[in-house]
């Protein structure tokens, strides 16, 4: 078995040696020994810290992803989970493809000012309207 060292896998996967030894903090990866002081690891930690970055990419928190990870370091994915986050990456995807649109709209309008121009007033409406409703979902009170 080849060992690799955190200056391996900080090569290999772009990641400072400080995110690869916070990773392991919070036991995300886990190094099998040091060589002097230098932390090695397992060929594994790579296609673990892929699936870190696939998860960080999908908007899941470092806690979440902990979760994902069984006893072994395998993957334990919800299928049901999973589906739900699909769903909420489409919704983002729809929101952000409108307000790109908008944007672009505004960008290109001939009003003599953004304020003139009723698409960026409607734009201004549903951003105040959104974080209203934001705010809203994350003031409630615990129970």
């Amino acid at each position: 078995m080849k060992i690799l060292d955190i200056a391996d896998i900080a090569r290999q996967t772009g990641l400072p040696p400080s995110t690869l030894r916070y990773y392991e903090e919070i036991g995300l990866i886990e190094s099998i020994g040091r060589h002097g002081l230098r932390r090695q690891y397992e060929p594994d930690t790579l296609m673990q810290l892929s699936l870190i970055s696939l998860g960080k990419a999908a908007g899941y928190s470092l806690e979440e992803i902990s979760g994902m990870f069984g006893k072994t370091g395998e993957p334990e994915l919800s299928r049901p989970d999973l589906h739900a986050r699909a769903d909420k990456l489409e919704r983002q995807i729809r929101e952000l493809s409108a307000l790109k649109s908008a944007i672009r709209h505004v960008a290109e309008c001939p009003a003599p000012s953004h304020m003139e121009c009723p698409t960026f007033r409607r734009l201004i409406q549903l951003t105040g309207k959104r974080q209203a409703r934001k705010g809203r979902n994350t003031q409630r009170a615990p129970r």
